[in-house]
């Protein structure tokens, strides 16, 4: 799929690579251009002006989009959300009620992400600017974003990669857009990794949240990493296999005695035949900079200490 401009995706679906890092195809906003345009996911701070030149390239000037609607707060998801509110300035931004505060006032986010990332931060995702807290409205449960004519994002609570996620399905296409809820799928090599990067990683919330994508029947799948699947039932059951295998593989290693770094190795070599990427160092580069086994592993490893709490 050339992702060098907007791609019709059908129903005024249109998706745009916000090119993230540098990279094509790794993160991607969606513009619902219908009576009142929305865009779901802003990308990456660094992104944001080539989203603004996608949108004007679709008629979409800064007057034109009514809302701004992020799945979750992390960076490559929300990171442009001060940027295009700045640019957009009549687009109310809606984000789950637990992340409302951080796009408002994102200096302890920011600084969280610095423990993280270090240095890498600004060369990868830049700095998320503040949004007037006038302009931010929360969704709280099941909820719904107007988008005219009838047509509405329905959300619902999606956590398991982090507290303050939603899923949203278009009630007009049935598309559903996961946010990182569902993994991270390699549309090159139609493999599908999870996402479960420290601190909020939770199985069991994540498990129950691919359930309740199952309960809605969407049509079709939007990833934000990367692009659409329609093939919906078997999808969510890989995601299902995946989170499930990946918490056994860092469990067994616990259980060997080994130290994080060496689960992390054997994450690594465990599932080394069971992606399609070998012979691809660039593509492996490139998914390792989205969804890495290290800081998969992390997050498992920090879940598993905090079960291991619960249950001392």
């Amino acid at each position: 799929m050339d992702t060098s401009g907007p791609v019709d995706l059908g129903h005024d679906v249109w998706m745009v690579d916000t090119r993230m890092g540098g990279y094509d195809g790794i993160t991607a906003g969606y513009l619902i251009r219908g009576e009142r345009p929305c865009l779901v996911e802003t990308g990456a701070a660094h992104s944001a002006g080539a989203v603004v030149d996608l949108l004007a390239g679709l008629g979409v000037g800064p007057d034109d989009l009514a809302t701004i609607v992020v799945t979750h707060i992390h960076l490559d998801h929300a990171g442009g959300v001060g940027d295009l509110a700045a640019a957009f300035p009549r687009a109310q931004v809606v984000v789950h009620e637990a992340g409302a505060r951080h796009l408002a006032d994102p200096s302890r986010l920011m600084a969280s992400a610095e423990r993280v990332f270090g240095p890498v931060l600004d060369e990868l995702f830049g700095r998320l600017r503040p949004t007037d807290s006038e302009r931010i409205t929360v969704l709280s449960g099941d909820d719904a974003v107007d988008l005219g004519g009838g047509r509405r994002l329905e959300s619902f609570d999606s956590p398991g990669h982090a507290r303050h996620h939603v899923g949203l399905l278009d009630s007009a296409s049935g598309d559903l857009y996961t946010g990182d809820a569902a993994g991270v799928w390699t549309p090159e090599t139609g493999d599908l990794r999870p996402a479960t990067p420290p601190p909020e990683f939770d199985l069991e919330a994540a498990l129950g949240s691919l359930d309740r994508m199952r309960e809605r029947t969407p049509s079709r799948l939007l990833f934000s990493h990367f692009g659409p699947v329609t093939d919906v039932a078997t999808t969510l059951d890989r995601s299902t296999e995946e989170l499930r295998l990946w918490v056994e593989l860092v469990r067994d290693a616990r259980a060997d005695g080994l130290d994080l770094d060496h689960a992390v190795a054997r994450v690594r070599e465990r599932t080394a035949e069971r992606y399609a990427v070998r012979g691809r160092p660039d593509l492996d580069e490139k998914l390792e900079v989205l969804s890495s086994t290290e800081a998969n592993t992390a997050g498992i490893w920090r879940y598993l200490d905090q079960q291991a709490e619960l249950d001392g």
